[in-house]
Parts: C-alpha cells; structure tokens; sequence
C-alpha cells in the first residue's frame, strides 16, 4: 500500500487534520480508538514529519509499524522554538507515559543535587524530583563523592541548612533567633540578617559553579577578592576569602585529569550486546572527570543505535541546566540538526558536536564505548546471578513448562459466583515462589450479565493488563488461568488484542483432571501428582481460589444486610448506612431498644424497624 492509498484509507476526520497540519516546530500526539494517547513525538516542521510516517512500511523500524496498526487519531501542539517542542514532548511524554514512547532508564535511582527555588536557597541532596522551580544537578553515581562535595560547599559557602520560610520581610519583623549554624561558624545567619541577600545570592551562584565543575572560575574569583580585601586593609574579610580560595583548591586537586586541556566536554559511549544497549556518559570540566552516568534500554522495538542516541542525547540535556562547550559522540545521531540547534539556544552560542576519528579525543569515546560494554556485560551477570539464585522449584517450573525465562512473577485468575450473583474475579500474585499479597487484586464483573466464565476471564485479563500497560508496570513472566482450554484461549485472544501475547507465558489449569493447558498446543500437558510444579501450580491456583471466594462471600453478606434494612418503609441507603455504622450490625440493631434507635433516625423510623424485625 502506497502514502496516497494508506492515508485515504484513515478515517475522513484523521485525513483532514493531516492535510491541514503546518509545517511548524510543535509537537504531535498519536491515540488509539478509544482515545488514549500511544505516540508523542517533536517536529521542526509537523506536517512533514507526520507525513513521514504513511510511506511505504518497508522503510519504518518494528516499533513503527506496530505504532502504524493502532493510531486512529491525531493531535497537536505548535511551539515558538525546536527547543520548546522538545522540552513539550518530555513534558507530555511523562505524563501521558505512551505505549509506543521508548522510556530510557538507569538500572539504578542515583540521588541529585537540590538547590531550593526560595528567595535564599538552600542546598541537599535528593532522589525525588519536585517541579516547584529548583534545580536539579546530577544524577550523582557516587553518592560518596556527591556528599563530599556538597559538604564542601557548605564549608566554603556556609549556606544555610534550615527550613524557616526565609523572606526580606520576616527578617526584618525578626520572627526567627540565630541556631547552633551560627555559632559553630557554619552559616552567616541569613535569619537575622547577617548577611545581605546580594551575597547570599552570590554565594549560591558560585556552589552552583562548583557543582558544575567550574571551580578554577570560583577560584579566581575569590583570589581576587581576597586581594581587594587586603589592599583596602581589611585583613579579617582577607582571611575568610583566602580560607575559601584554599578549601576550594585542594578539592580541586583530588579529581581525576581526563585531559590536559581546560575544556568542558561530555563524552557518549555506546554499546550493544542481543537486545540491550547501553549509554555511557562521561562528565569533563576544566579537563577533570566529575561524574560519570550510564543507561540501560532492552531493545524490544528494535530501534537503530542512531535512534537511541539521539533519545540519549535529548534526555539528557533535558534533565540537566550545564551545556557543555563540546560534546563527543560515537557516531552521528538521528536528528542531528534538531538537536544542534536545541544545545545552541540553551548555550546562547554555537556548540562543538565531534565524532573524532583520530587523536585523544577518539580515545576518550573509545573509553567510554569500553565502559558501556563492560556494563553491559555485568548488568547480563547480574540477570544470571539473580537466575542461580531462584528455588529450585522455579528452575524447575521453568523446565517443566518449556517456559522461555523464569517464572519469577507468577499471576493466577479465577472467577466465583452462586448461580450468577455477584460475579467476581480475582488476581493473585507470586515472586519467587511467594505470595505477594500486596499486589492481590478482586475485581467486580461489569460487561457479563450472567454466569458465563469465558466472558468473566475476558474481561477481567482485559483490566488487568490494560492498566498495567497504562501505569507502565512490570509484566508477569507467567500467567495462570483457572479452567480448560475455553478459557485459555480466551485470555490469548486478550493478549493480543493488548500487543502482550508475545511478552509473557500463559497456561490454564484444569479441575478435574488436572492437566495443564499451553498455546498452540493441541494436548494437555500432564504432570504427576508427585510433581512439585504441579503442587506449585495448585497451590496459586487454591489460593486465586480461596481469595475470589472470601470476596464473593463479602459482597453476598453486604447485600443481604442492605437488602433487609432497605425493606422497611422510611428507610434508604444513606439511613441504612448510618445506622451499620453506629450499631455495627443488624443483629446489634433487632437487640437495641426503641430509645436507642431513634437516636439516630427519629422516633417514626425507629418503631418501624422495631415493628419489621418483631414481626
């Protein structure tokens, strides 16, 4: 099918929004049927890009032409700047979290640098994000070295570390008195104005210097200052420069040189081993190493190296306020220019983007290529490591089942009613062989009017893998249906209508005999009564069971007791509500006295009641 044929195929409302896009910087956003957004990309000029996608299908990557199957529907936002749409798309990307966005994630959660948005800031470390207007420096992968830094900082600097709600006028009402800081000479007392805000400021713009390794500029400023301090003789403000110029210089002297020249560069290193890829970052200011960072992706859109480190390269800059003077990368990214012209208007001058060939600076991406391998190679071990370490009856289960991994994550459905009332499911989880019973969920069966199992499995597979997919969460690596081949086959058709059929393992159990159904599989598979991954597999199944159950039973109880109380004449929901929540119970309500009652509902009601239950 060719773009012309392709796109008159699209419904008419979908059409007349292409054929009506600008070719503007903004930002596009796919949705499926039912509405919800799958794709968010940028585009310096929309129309062009979007159209990009109906060409021929020979041309698009795995995760494209999946993309291309669902979207029915398009959206857009226009934006001043390139740069504004792709700060738009990271915005929107994590809020909407679409289906078909490639997420890049570290295997770890590194803490940051946290400089306050207050009118005297303060400084910490953190690992959770607020957008309330801070800065964020880092992430840190030496959380040691980040600590030091930061109490280096406070020693230079003395920035407070208190959380008064500082202003120019609640100092001046003098609401707060001088701490311990104070004394002990770790703060210059911002509370009872001590010192100018002007300085204060200051001070917080050189910590935010040091933070990004310009400590040489930092240096020269307080040398300085120290200097015009002793020339108009006051030898004590002198001293206190020359303490900071001294602190500041033999920090300095313990980083690593990573190049003789005094540059600010990060450096891109990229590696690929099966389906994961890793980023490694290296950090270099003034010529000495700061920091270093890596990301983990697991492949499984089959995206190109050049599409990875582009979205490497936008992640990045986004989540950090520091442009280097030049950037070194392995190979050239997609979206080169996008990105080129994203870095110049952040740095208000034209940057240096190197894919060095020869001399140092191919052994500094050399390097940090070797680092992403050696990354990879020990994030591999690690997944093995975790792997011997499994019980034996998970090995086993594994082996047994012909599953593709191991069955760490195990979830098993199961369905209870009483000749078709209160229709319930329910979801129970497994790690490693043991309940999870924080992750249990029941469910109430909404789309089946009576007691048809297949129906109730449909739609409960339905919910609970659709909001997993929607909240981002993990997958299981084995699914557990109560019921023969029907129901297995009902809850494969889900699968794949959900993209997922190809991401997990299913089977089904069934009751009487026992026997194990899998896909494509004519015959059961059976097991003997000895086999420990049957026991396994009953006791999931008895406890999906027994979970359903206790629900049902729950529902059936609250429905009796609603249904006796609501008998009487007078009585309503909310009366009837009021009056289980003071007596606790409908027996507790027959054995009070009329007096009692009608303390809560009045006299009338109250010798109704007493009248209904009498009788």
């Amino acid at each position: 099918m060719n773009q012309v044929e392709f796109i008159e195929s699209l419904p008419v409302e979908f059409r007349d929004k292409l054929r009506n896009l600008p070719n503007k910087p903004g930002v596009y956003l796919y949705k499926d049927k039912s509405g919800k957004v799958i794709y968010i990309g940028k585009a310096s000029k929309l129309r062009h890009r979007v159209y990009s996608y109906f060409q021929s299908s020979k041309h698009h990557d795995a995760k494209t032409n999946a993309l291309l199957r669902h979207i029915a529907d398009l959206d857009f936002i226009l934006t001043h700047t390139e740069a504004e749409a792709l700060i738009l798309e990271d915005t929107l990307v994590k809020r909407y979290k679409p289906r078909y966005n490639v997420m890049l994630r570290d295997d770890k959660t590194y803490p940051f640098i946290r400089i306050t948005n207050e009118e005297y800031p303060r400084i910490f470390s953190t690992r959770k994000i607020v957008r309330d207007g801070s800065k964020y420096f880092g992430p840190f992968t030496d959380a040691k070295a980040m600590k030091r830094l930061i109490k280096l900082i406070r020693s230079i600097f003395k920035l407070r570390s208190c959380k008064l709600k500082l202003t120019e006028e609640s100092i001046a009402q003098r609401k707060f008195k001088l701490c311990l800081d104070y004394q002990i000479k770790k703060c210059e007392a911002p509370c009872e104005g001590l010192i100018s805000k002007t300085k204060y400021l200051e001070d917080v713009a050189n910590a935010i210097r040091v933070i990004n390794g310009k400590s040489l500029e930092v240096e020269k400023i307080l040398y300085e200052k120290m200097e015009d301090a002793a020339n108009n003789l006051d030898f004590e403000q002198a001293a206190y420069y020359r303490n900071q110029y001294f602190l500041l210089k033999e920090f300095s002297s313990t980083q690593k040189i990573a190049s003789t020249e005094l540059i600010d560069r990060d450096v891109f290193g990229f590696a690929e081993q099966d389906n994961l890829v890793c980023i490694w970052i290296f950090n270099i200011r003034e010529g000495k190493l700061i920091n270093k960072r890596h990301f983990i992706l697991k492949n499984k859109f089959g995206l190109s190296p050049q599409k990875i480190l582009q979205m490497a390269l936008e992640k990045w800059y986004i989540e950090n306020e520091f442009i280097p003077d030049e950037i070194l990368l392995p190979f050239e990214p997609e979206e080169m220019e996008f990105i080129h012209s994203y870095l110049d208007e952040r740095k208000k001058k034209h940057l240096s983007i190197h894919i060095p060939k020869v001399g140092d600076k191919k052994k500094l991406v050399k390097l940090a290529n070797e680092n992403a391998e050696f990354q990879i190679k020990e994030y591999t071990l690690t997944l093995m490591k975790k792997d011997a370490e499994l019980p034996k009856r998970i090995l086993d289960m594994q082996k047994d089942l012909q599953l593709e991994r191991p069955p760490r994550k195990i979830e098993c459905f199961d369905n209870s009613h009483i000749q078709g009332s209160e229709l319930v499911s329910s979801v129970v989880v497994f790690k490693n062989g043991k309940p999870a019973k924080s992750e249990y969920r029941k469910y109430k069966i909404k789309t089946v009017a009576k007691s048809d199992d297949f129906l109730a499995i449909r739609e409960v597979v339905f919910r609970r893998y659709k909001r997993l997919l929607d909240e981002a969460k993990e997958l299981p690596d084995l699914i557990i249906i109560d019921g023969g081949k029907g129901h297995l086959n009902e809850a494969i058709d889900v699968l794949k209508e959900l993209n997922i059929f190809d991401k997990v393992s299913i089977i089904s159990i069934a009751k009487k005999l026992e026997q194990i159904y899998k896909p494509n599989i004519k015959e059961p598979i059976t097991l003997a009564k000895t086999s420990a991954t049957l026991q396994m597999i009953q006791q999931i199944r008895d406890e999906a069971h027994r979970f359903a159950i206790t629900y049902h039973r729950l529902l059936r109880k609250k429905r009796t007791i609603e249904t006796e109380l609501l008998n009487i004449e007078g009585i309503g929901e909310k009366t009837a509500n009021k009056l289980l929540k003071t007596f606790g119970s409908v027996k507790q309500i027959k054995e009070s006295s009329e007096a009692e009652i009608a303390k809560i509902v009045g006299n009338k009601i109250a010798k109704r009641i007493l009248e209904y239950f009498n009788s």
